[in-house]
């Protein structure tokens, strides 16, 4: 072998080696953020089984603000198929969006809820909702955290992805930008504010 195959080679073998590199410390930030999808998966999960106690409880005090009840549990069924989409695939911008989208709907829907029970003295007084009301604020909280620490390993990624030379493997290595999780509307920003 000749000096030149033995720097051609080298060359070669170096080149593989940064490309390994590379893979392997993007492979490592994508699972820190679908870690964090699943932790927001977990507060999700648990919003989505309290909405139905809720509901059922309001119901009984709430029979003239039907329409309100509708959209709240109409929405927890859309919230719910989105986040079973995105649970499976937190890397997909698509199912990321129409997530942060369902989210954002049945946030605006419970907001509307909890408005309404405010006009209602004997539902706010009942025992099993203020314990409801006070799991579903607890709850809001933990998502708000949890919804942070992915956007954090989110950006993590996206940064690693597109610092050079990552940025010329990540694409056709198969790593996609990853989507944050953030609400658009600002009136739906907020958690729904539970007090009674």
């Amino acid at each position: 072998m000749g000096t030149s195959t033995i720097i051609l080679l080298a060359i070669f073998i170096i080149a593989v080696l940064a490309a390994v590199s590379v893979y392997n410390n993007l492979v490592k930030f994508r699972n820190r953020f679908k870690n964090a999808f699943a932790q927001i998966d977990v507060q999700l999960k648990r919003r989505y089984d309290l909405i139905p106690n809720l509901v059922k409880t309001a119901k009984g005090y709430l029979k003239h603000e039907r329409e309100t009840l509708e959209a709240v549990v109409n929405a927890r069924k859309m919230a719910v198929a989105a986040e079973e989409k995105a649970s499976g695939h937190p890397e997909d911008p698509g199912a990321m969006q129409d997530l942060v989208s369902k989210e954002s709907q049945l946030g605006g829907a419970l907001g509307r809820l909890l408005v309404t029970v405010e006009r209602y003295p004997d539902l706010k007084a009942n025992q099993n909702m203020m314990q409801l009301s006070e799991e579903l604020s607890s709850t809001e909280n933990k998502v708000s955290f949890a919804r942070q620490a992915y956007n954090d390993a989110v950006m993590n990624y996206n940064n690693k992805r597109e610092v050079f030379p990552n940025v010329i493997l990540a694409g056709p290595m198969g790593f996609k930008e990853a989507v944050l999780f953030n609400i658009e509307d600002k009136k739906e920003r907020e958690a729904p504010s539970v007090s009674f």
